[in-house]
Protein backbone atom coordinates (compact mmCIF):
# COMPACT_ATOMS: atom_id res chain seq x y z
CA UNK A 1 0.00 0.00 0.00
CA UNK A 2 3.02 2.08 1.40
CA UNK A 3 4.01 1.90 -2.79
CA UNK A 4 0.79 2.96 -4.29
CA UNK A 5 0.28 6.15 -1.88
CA UNK A 6 3.88 7.57 -3.80
CA UNK A 7 4.13 9.77 -6.28
CA UNK A 8 4.37 8.28 -10.23
CA UNK A 9 7.82 9.68 -10.75
CA UNK A 10 8.85 7.67 -7.80
CA UNK A 11 7.29 4.85 -8.61
CA UNK A 12 8.26 5.03 -12.06
CA UNK A 13 11.67 5.11 -10.47
CA UNK A 14 11.51 2.16 -8.46
CA UNK A 15 10.61 -0.24 -11.35
CA UNK A 16 13.24 1.24 -13.50
CA UNK A 17 15.82 0.16 -10.27
CA UNK A 18 14.08 -3.36 -10.16
CA UNK A 19 14.44 -3.84 -14.23
CA UNK A 20 17.98 -3.04 -13.90
CA UNK A 21 18.44 -5.15 -10.92
CA UNK A 22 17.11 -8.10 -13.60
CA UNK A 23 20.10 -7.07 -16.00
CA UNK A 24 22.34 -10.27 -16.99
CA UNK A 25 25.72 -8.80 -17.98
CA UNK A 26 27.07 -9.73 -21.13
CA UNK A 27 30.61 -11.31 -20.21
CA UNK A 28 31.51 -12.26 -23.96
CA UNK A 29 34.82 -11.38 -25.36
CA UNK A 30 35.21 -8.87 -27.79
CA UNK A 31 35.56 -10.22 -31.69
CA UNK A 32 37.29 -6.59 -32.64
CA UNK A 33 41.04 -8.63 -31.73
CA UNK A 34 40.14 -11.19 -34.04
CA UNK A 35 39.10 -8.68 -36.94
CA UNK A 36 42.11 -6.72 -36.50
CA UNK A 37 44.22 -9.58 -36.94
CA UNK A 38 42.56 -10.64 -40.40
CA UNK A 39 42.99 -6.90 -41.59
CA UNK A 40 46.37 -7.23 -40.58
CA UNK A 41 46.93 -10.45 -42.37
CA UNK A 42 45.27 -9.22 -45.89
CA UNK A 43 47.43 -6.03 -45.59
CA UNK A 44 50.84 -8.14 -45.31
CA UNK A 45 49.65 -10.44 -48.05
CA UNK A 46 48.67 -7.55 -50.24
CA UNK A 47 52.35 -5.51 -49.72
CA UNK A 48 53.17 -9.52 -50.46
CA UNK A 49 52.12 -9.53 -53.70
CA UNK A 50 52.33 -5.80 -54.53
CA UNK A 51 56.22 -6.65 -53.24
CA UNK A 52 56.47 -9.55 -55.93
CA UNK A 53 54.35 -7.55 -58.74
CA UNK A 54 57.04 -4.62 -58.51
CA UNK A 55 59.95 -6.72 -59.07
CA UNK A 56 57.82 -8.84 -62.09
CA UNK A 57 57.47 -4.87 -63.47
CA UNK A 58 61.43 -4.55 -63.10
CA UNK A 59 62.21 -7.77 -65.30
CA UNK A 60 59.80 -6.81 -68.09
CA UNK A 61 61.26 -2.59 -68.06
CA UNK A 62 64.50 -4.13 -68.20
CA UNK A 63 63.68 -6.26 -71.22
CA UNK A 64 64.38 -9.74 -69.36
CA UNK A 65 68.25 -8.30 -68.49
CA UNK A 66 67.23 -8.73 -64.43
CA UNK A 67 66.44 -12.28 -62.90
CA UNK A 68 62.99 -13.28 -63.51
CA UNK A 69 60.51 -13.21 -60.81
CA UNK A 70 56.86 -14.55 -61.69
CA UNK A 71 53.92 -12.30 -61.27
CA UNK A 72 51.93 -13.07 -58.16
CA UNK A 73 48.00 -14.52 -59.32
CA UNK A 74 46.60 -12.55 -56.04
CA UNK A 75 47.70 -9.16 -58.69
CA UNK A 76 44.07 -10.92 -60.38
CA UNK A 77 42.52 -9.39 -56.72
CA UNK A 78 42.55 -5.74 -57.78
CA UNK A 79 40.99 -6.61 -61.17
CA UNK A 80 37.66 -6.79 -60.29
CA UNK A 81 35.72 -5.85 -63.74
CA UNK A 82 38.04 -8.62 -65.62
CA UNK A 83 36.78 -11.03 -62.57
CA UNK A 84 33.42 -10.47 -62.93
CA UNK A 85 33.64 -11.05 -66.81
CA UNK A 86 35.39 -14.19 -66.20
CA UNK A 87 32.43 -15.25 -63.84
CA UNK A 88 29.88 -14.52 -66.87
CA UNK A 89 31.74 -16.50 -69.08
CA UNK A 90 31.98 -19.01 -66.60
CA UNK A 91 27.87 -19.00 -66.24
CA UNK A 92 27.57 -19.02 -70.44
CA UNK A 93 30.50 -21.56 -70.98
CA UNK A 94 31.58 -23.34 -68.37
CA UNK A 95 35.41 -22.17 -68.99
CA UNK A 96 37.66 -20.71 -66.53
CA UNK A 97 39.67 -17.74 -68.31
CA UNK A 98 43.49 -18.84 -68.57
CA UNK A 99 44.58 -14.53 -68.74
CA UNK A 100 43.32 -14.38 -64.77
CA UNK A 101 42.16 -17.47 -63.67
CA UNK A 102 42.64 -16.58 -60.00
CA UNK A 103 40.46 -13.36 -60.19
CA UNK A 104 37.49 -15.49 -60.70
CA UNK A 105 38.09 -17.55 -57.83
CA UNK A 106 38.74 -14.68 -55.75
CA UNK A 107 35.55 -13.04 -56.99
CA UNK A 108 33.66 -16.49 -56.21
CA UNK A 109 35.05 -16.40 -53.31
CA UNK A 110 34.14 -12.79 -51.87
CA UNK A 111 30.44 -12.89 -53.40
CA UNK A 112 30.09 -16.20 -51.62
CA UNK A 113 31.57 -14.71 -48.02
CA UNK A 114 28.81 -12.12 -48.36
CA UNK A 115 25.99 -14.59 -49.10
CA UNK A 116 26.86 -16.59 -45.65
CA UNK A 117 27.56 -13.33 -43.74
CA UNK A 118 26.55 -10.33 -45.99
CA UNK A 119 29.51 -7.88 -46.53
CA UNK A 120 31.81 -9.02 -44.30
CA UNK A 121 34.31 -9.09 -46.63
CA UNK A 122 34.89 -5.01 -46.95
CA UNK A 123 35.09 -5.18 -43.09
CA UNK A 124 37.29 -7.98 -42.16
CA UNK A 125 39.20 -8.38 -45.49
CA UNK A 126 39.37 -5.55 -48.01
CA UNK A 127 42.64 -3.61 -47.65
CA UNK A 128 40.94 -0.41 -48.83
CA UNK A 129 38.14 -1.08 -46.49
CA UNK A 130 40.69 -1.37 -43.59
CA UNK A 131 42.34 2.07 -44.50
CA UNK A 132 39.42 3.75 -45.06
CA UNK A 133 38.05 2.16 -41.07
CA UNK A 134 41.58 3.31 -39.32
CA UNK A 135 41.56 7.04 -41.35
CA UNK A 136 37.67 7.51 -39.93
CA UNK A 137 38.94 5.89 -36.95
CA UNK A 138 41.79 8.86 -36.52
CA UNK A 139 39.04 11.36 -37.60
CA UNK A 140 36.60 10.60 -34.96
CA UNK A 141 39.02 11.42 -31.99
CA UNK A 142 40.36 14.34 -33.69
CA UNK A 143 36.77 15.98 -35.09
CA UNK A 144 33.79 13.73 -33.35
CA UNK A 145 31.73 11.24 -35.23
CA UNK A 146 30.41 12.98 -38.30
CA UNK A 147 27.16 12.18 -40.28
CA UNK A 148 25.89 14.13 -43.64
CA UNK A 149 22.60 14.89 -43.34
CA UNK A 150 19.72 12.58 -44.98
CA UNK A 151 19.29 14.98 -48.05
CA UNK A 152 23.09 14.30 -49.13
CA UNK A 153 23.66 10.69 -47.36
CA UNK A 154 21.48 8.98 -49.70
CA UNK A 155 21.83 10.50 -53.20
CA UNK A 156 25.89 10.39 -52.45
CA UNK A 157 25.06 6.11 -51.39
CA UNK A 158 23.24 5.89 -54.87
CA UNK A 159 26.58 6.92 -56.48
CA UNK A 160 28.53 3.69 -55.78
CA UNK A 161 24.93 1.69 -57.16
CA UNK A 162 25.14 3.56 -60.26
CA UNK A 163 28.55 2.62 -60.49
CA UNK A 164 28.04 -1.13 -60.22
CA UNK A 165 24.72 -0.68 -62.62
CA UNK A 166 27.00 0.77 -65.01
CA UNK A 167 29.47 -2.22 -65.22
CA UNK A 168 26.54 -4.98 -64.94
CA UNK A 169 24.35 -3.38 -67.73
CA UNK A 170 27.49 -3.08 -69.87
CA UNK A 171 28.94 -6.41 -69.59
CA UNK A 172 25.55 -8.71 -68.55
CA UNK A 173 22.98 -7.09 -71.01
CA UNK A 174 25.15 -5.47 -73.53
CA UNK A 175 28.12 -6.86 -74.20
CA UNK A 176 27.66 -9.62 -77.24
CA UNK A 177 29.21 -13.32 -76.41
CA UNK A 178 31.39 -12.52 -79.15
CA UNK A 179 32.41 -9.60 -77.37
CA UNK A 180 32.81 -10.68 -74.29
CA UNK A 181 35.31 -14.01 -75.03
CA UNK A 182 37.69 -11.14 -77.46
CA UNK A 183 37.87 -8.97 -74.16
CA UNK A 184 38.83 -11.68 -72.49
CA UNK A 185 41.22 -12.85 -75.14
CA UNK A 186 42.27 -9.48 -75.91
CA UNK A 187 46.30 -8.19 -75.09
CA UNK A 188 44.43 -5.15 -73.13
CA UNK A 189 43.05 -8.20 -70.56
CA UNK A 190 46.24 -9.74 -70.37
CA UNK A 191 47.91 -6.89 -69.62
CA UNK A 192 45.57 -5.24 -67.22
CA UNK A 193 47.18 -5.64 -64.10
CA UNK A 194 50.68 -3.70 -65.40
CA UNK A 195 48.04 -0.83 -66.92
CA UNK A 196 46.81 -0.89 -63.09
CA UNK A 197 50.00 -0.77 -61.72
CA UNK A 198 51.41 2.21 -63.94
CA UNK A 199 48.30 4.48 -62.81
CA UNK A 200 49.67 4.60 -59.37
CA UNK A 201 53.45 4.28 -60.61
CA UNK A 202 53.00 7.23 -63.01
CA UNK A 203 49.96 9.04 -61.49
CA UNK A 204 48.38 12.07 -63.43
CA UNK A 205 47.81 15.14 -61.15
CA UNK A 206 43.64 14.73 -61.85
CA UNK A 207 44.22 10.86 -60.15
CA UNK A 208 46.14 12.65 -57.21
CA UNK A 209 43.82 14.93 -56.77
CA UNK A 210 40.64 12.61 -56.84
CA UNK A 211 42.84 10.04 -54.61
CA UNK A 212 43.48 13.05 -51.73
CA UNK A 213 40.05 14.05 -51.92
CA UNK A 214 38.92 10.34 -50.84
CA UNK A 215 42.06 10.22 -48.21
CA UNK A 216 41.09 13.25 -46.48
CA UNK A 217 37.01 12.50 -47.14
CA UNK A 218 37.54 9.00 -45.10
CA UNK A 219 39.27 11.36 -42.36
CA UNK A 220 35.85 13.23 -42.02
CA UNK A 221 33.26 10.59 -43.02
CA UNK A 222 34.08 7.03 -41.73
CA UNK A 223 34.46 4.86 -44.35
CA UNK A 224 33.89 7.55 -47.30
CA UNK A 225 34.80 5.88 -50.35
CA UNK A 226 33.11 2.40 -48.66
CA UNK A 227 29.62 3.95 -48.21
CA UNK A 228 29.83 6.38 -51.50
CA UNK A 229 31.37 5.27 -53.98
CA UNK A 230 32.43 1.57 -53.73
CA UNK A 231 31.05 -0.41 -56.95
CA UNK A 232 32.50 -3.80 -54.97
CA UNK A 233 30.47 -3.05 -51.73
CA UNK A 234 27.16 -2.15 -53.94
CA UNK A 235 27.54 -5.74 -54.99
CA UNK A 236 28.50 -7.43 -51.92
CA UNK A 237 26.15 -5.18 -49.95
CA UNK A 238 23.00 -6.61 -52.00
CA UNK A 239 24.07 -10.17 -52.00
CA UNK A 240 24.40 -9.95 -48.46
CA UNK A 241 20.82 -8.89 -48.07
CA UNK A 242 20.15 -12.61 -49.31
CA UNK A 243 22.31 -13.88 -45.93
CA UNK A 244 20.68 -15.82 -43.81
CA UNK A 245 22.79 -14.82 -40.77
CA UNK A 246 21.58 -11.51 -39.40
CA UNK A 247 22.26 -9.31 -36.64
CA UNK A 248 19.60 -9.93 -34.49
CA UNK A 249 18.49 -7.89 -31.01
CA UNK A 250 16.47 -8.98 -27.74
CA UNK A 251 14.10 -6.83 -27.11
CA UNK A 252 12.34 -7.69 -24.07
CA UNK A 253 15.86 -7.91 -22.11
CA UNK A 254 17.56 -4.62 -24.61
CA UNK A 255 17.37 -1.29 -22.08
CA UNK A 256 17.48 1.25 -24.89
CA UNK A 257 21.56 2.50 -23.96
CA UNK A 258 22.07 3.08 -27.88
CA UNK A 259 25.59 1.55 -27.61
CA UNK A 260 24.93 -0.26 -30.41
CA UNK A 261 23.54 2.46 -32.80
CA UNK A 262 26.55 4.64 -31.45
CA UNK A 263 29.27 1.73 -32.24
CA UNK A 264 27.85 0.96 -35.69
CA UNK A 265 30.48 2.02 -37.91
CA UNK A 266 27.34 2.54 -40.76
CA UNK A 267 24.75 4.68 -38.78
CA UNK A 268 22.72 1.79 -38.48
CA UNK A 269 19.74 2.35 -36.40
CA UNK A 270 20.54 -1.23 -34.54
CA UNK A 271 18.52 -0.22 -31.24
CA UNK A 272 15.51 0.72 -33.44
CA UNK A 273 15.01 -2.93 -35.19
CA UNK A 274 14.55 -6.61 -34.53
CA UNK A 275 16.33 -7.98 -37.38
CA UNK A 276 19.51 -5.79 -38.98
CA UNK A 277 18.47 -5.95 -42.46
CA UNK A 278 20.62 -3.25 -44.00
CA UNK A 279 22.82 -3.32 -47.05
CA UNK A 280 25.64 -0.92 -45.50
CA UNK A 281 26.01 -3.75 -42.64
CA UNK A 282 29.41 -5.14 -42.85
CA UNK A 283 29.12 -7.42 -40.41
CA UNK A 284 32.07 -5.65 -38.34
CA UNK A 285 30.39 -7.09 -34.96
CA UNK A 286 31.13 -3.85 -33.06
CA UNK A 287 27.52 -3.82 -32.25
CA UNK A 288 27.30 -6.93 -30.76
CA UNK A 289 30.77 -6.37 -28.72
CA UNK A 290 29.36 -3.42 -27.30
CA UNK A 291 26.11 -4.46 -26.07
CA UNK A 292 26.08 -4.36 -22.29
CA UNK A 293 23.49 -7.36 -21.65
CA UNK A 294 23.49 -10.91 -21.98
CA UNK A 295 21.48 -12.56 -25.23
CA UNK A 296 20.61 -9.07 -26.29
CA UNK A 297 22.17 -8.61 -29.53
CA UNK A 298 23.27 -11.70 -31.61
CA UNK A 299 24.14 -12.93 -34.84
CA UNK A 300 21.83 -15.62 -35.45
CA UNK A 301 19.99 -18.30 -38.51
CA UNK A 302 16.78 -16.96 -39.87
CA UNK A 303 17.13 -20.69 -41.04
CA UNK A 304 17.14 -22.24 -37.23
CA UNK A 305 16.99 -19.59 -35.21
CA UNK A 306 20.08 -20.62 -33.63
CA UNK A 307 22.96 -18.28 -32.54
CA UNK A 308 26.29 -18.44 -34.28
CA UNK A 309 29.05 -17.73 -32.32
CA UNK A 310 31.21 -14.89 -33.09
CA UNK A 311 34.82 -16.85 -33.05
CA UNK A 312 32.96 -19.04 -35.32
CA UNK A 313 31.86 -16.12 -37.74
CA UNK A 314 35.31 -15.27 -37.68
CA UNK A 315 37.25 -18.62 -38.49
CA UNK A 316 34.14 -19.45 -41.15
CA UNK A 317 34.66 -15.42 -42.81
CA UNK A 318 38.64 -16.65 -43.50
CA UNK A 319 37.89 -20.38 -43.74
CA UNK A 320 35.08 -19.46 -46.85
CA UNK A 321 37.95 -17.58 -48.48
CA UNK A 322 40.44 -19.74 -48.21
CA UNK A 323 38.56 -22.87 -49.29
CA UNK A 324 37.43 -21.40 -52.17
CA UNK A 325 40.95 -19.43 -53.18
CA UNK A 326 42.66 -23.07 -52.48
CA UNK A 327 40.17 -25.09 -54.56
CA UNK A 328 41.68 -22.84 -57.61
CA UNK A 329 45.11 -23.66 -56.67
CA UNK A 330 45.04 -26.95 -56.54
CA UNK A 331 43.01 -27.69 -59.31
CA UNK A 332 45.69 -25.46 -61.88
CA UNK A 333 43.20 -22.80 -62.02
CA UNK A 334 44.98 -20.17 -60.20
CA UNK A 335 48.37 -18.66 -62.31
CA UNK A 336 47.81 -17.96 -66.11
CA UNK A 337 49.17 -19.72 -68.90
CA UNK A 338 50.64 -16.48 -70.44
CA UNK A 339 54.66 -17.04 -70.82
CA UNK A 340 57.71 -14.35 -69.86
CA UNK A 341 58.07 -14.01 -73.72
CA UNK A 342 54.65 -12.76 -74.33
CA UNK A 343 54.91 -10.71 -71.11
CA UNK A 344 57.68 -9.08 -72.61
CA UNK A 345 56.31 -8.73 -76.16
CA UNK A 346 52.96 -7.00 -74.61
CA UNK A 347 55.22 -4.72 -72.72
CA UNK A 348 56.51 -3.37 -75.71
CA UNK A 349 52.86 -2.20 -77.07
CA UNK A 350 51.26 -1.60 -74.58
CA UNK A 351 50.60 1.54 -75.03
CA UNK A 352 48.72 1.40 -77.90
CA UNK A 353 46.38 -0.78 -76.14
CA UNK A 354 42.90 0.20 -75.21
CA UNK A 355 39.57 -0.56 -73.84
CA UNK A 356 35.79 0.12 -73.90
CA UNK A 357 35.47 2.81 -71.55
CA UNK A 358 31.56 3.72 -72.33
CA UNK A 359 28.41 2.03 -73.58
CA UNK A 360 28.55 3.18 -76.61
CA UNK A 361 32.50 2.11 -76.73
CA UNK A 362 30.95 -1.11 -75.86
CA UNK A 363 28.30 -1.16 -78.78
CA UNK A 364 31.41 -0.42 -81.10
CA UNK A 365 33.21 -3.40 -79.52
CA UNK A 366 30.27 -5.85 -80.04
CA UNK A 367 30.60 -4.39 -84.24
CA UNK A 368 34.17 -4.81 -84.48
CA UNK A 369 34.35 -7.99 -82.47
CA UNK A 370 31.51 -9.66 -85.12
Amino acid sequence: MSEIKKPPAQREKKRKVRKKKQVVRNKGKPIQKYRFAVQSAFIMLSVAIGGRFFFFIRYLESSGATEFVSRPPGADGYLPISSMMSFYLFLKEGIIHNAHPAGLFIFLAIVLVSLVFGKAFCSWMCPIGTLSEYLGKIGERLFGKIKLPKFLDYPLRSLKYLLMGFFVYSIFFLMSDVALRAFLDSPYNQVADIKMYYFFADISKTALIVIAILFFGSIFIRNFWCRYLCPYGALLGLTGLLSPHKIQRNEKSCIDCEKCAIACPSFIKVDKVKTVWSDECSSCLSCVDVCPVADTLEVKSLLNKKKFPKKRIAIAIVGIFMLVTGFGMVTGHWQNDISREEYLQHYKQMESYGHPTSTSDVKEFNKQAK
